[in-house]
């Protein structure tokens, strides 16, 4: 079967030449020369994430709060700085008091529920004079934070949903910018990302490719997952478990899954994203990969096989970052 696409012929054998300022590669037919140069591009991780609003909303949230407010942000900084943890678990920690008390040290709540987090005695948190001591209400919520699985990982109201176990989960997330807000005016810490050196893709990624572009031609399905059909998602995560690292399911998820590199820096390999909501990742719907002179590999919609495509860089919905799985070694 012979498919057109974007004036790329690709048929049983293909052929694709893709050059990026890192990666020269030429693909024949799934087998893949790589000849990597000397480039150092930057590797950026999520410390904070400015999520729904973004910098506006973060600051006209956080004009609206109270001097106790302030100073129990400040307190949260300050013993996570104490504890050497990261500027993601303050952040964790200021949208999760915003949302239980609004950053208030009650002494009332739900049943027994007391305090910034609305922590309860009867669920073993602390005593009643405990859950009004604003240090170890935060020291606990740190705690039970450091405890869950691959929370750094998280976005940062998920993170505070495994800790608060709320009745609903998705209400943490409105508070994202004003987080960050808050963490920018009172430290110095400026970026919603920490950024480091990290050379040209490595042989995950390569691998990776190799295995996609074998998949070339086969049927989309929604919620397929390999070998003979798939959806954007699944498609990346077969290609990535084969390659050894295991991606999550969801393109959602995915968005999670890696390091942060600025979209215009995209090299083969990197996952790029699409959303209804580019401020939200909770409305990310479609998943690609990167190959490198402006095309991508992609699983797109129902009646269309996977495919290489041009890549138009203004694309609506385009999200500004791609996502580098976490896992790849630099070659």
């Amino acid at each position: 079967m012979k498919l057109a696409l974007a004036g790329v012929a690709l048929a049983a054998t293909v052929v694709v030449a893709i050059t990026t300022t890192g990666v020269i590669r030429t693909v024949v037919g799934g087998n893949e020369t790589y000849q990597p140069k000397a480039v150092v591009n930057s590797l950026c991780t999520p410390d904070m994430d400015w999520g729904i609003g973004g910098a506006n909303q973060g600051a006209q949230d956080a004009s609206r709060l109270a001097e106790e407010s302030r100073m129990i942000v400040s307190m949260i900084i300050t013993i996570g700085r104490e504890r050497k943890l990261p500027p993601r678990a303050w952040q964790v920690a200021i949208q999760a008091g915003r949302t239980e008390s609004g950053l208030r040290n009650l002494d009332y709540g739900d049943r027994d529920s007391v305090g910034i987090f609305q922590m309860r005695t009867s669920m073993g948190w602390g005593t009643p004079a405990q859950l009004q001591d604003i240090p170890y209400q935060i020291h606990k919520f740190y705690d039970v934070l450091l405890k869950v699985p691959n929370w750094e990982s998280k976005r940062p109201g998920d993170a505070a949903q495994a800790v608060e176990r709320s009745a609903f989960p998705d209400r943490y997330h409105r508070w994202e910018s004003m987080a960050v807000h808050l963490i920018n005016q009172i430290t110095d810490e400026t970026s919603f990302v920490s950024c480091k050196q990290l050379p040209q893709p490595g042989e995950v990624a390569v691998t990776a490719i190799q295995f996609a572009m074998k998949e070339l031609g086969k049927p989309y399905v929604w919620g397929a997952e390999g070998p003979d059909t798939y959806d954007c998602s699944g498609l990346m995560q077969w290609s990535y478990r084969l390659a050894g690292l295991n991606l999550p399911r969801t393109s959602r998820e995915q968005w999670f899954a890696g390091g942060y590199v600025p979209l215009r820096e995209a090299q083969p390999g990197d996952l790029i994203f699409w959303s209804t909501n580019t401020s939200n990742p909770k409305n990310i719907h479609h998943v690609a990969m990167y190959l490198g002179d402006n095309k991508i590999l992609e699983a797109q919609q129902s009646g269309v096989p996977v495919h290489i495509r041009n890549l138009k860089w203004t694309e609506g919905e385009l999200m500004s970052m791609a996502v580098r799985p976490k896992s790849n070694k630099s070659a």
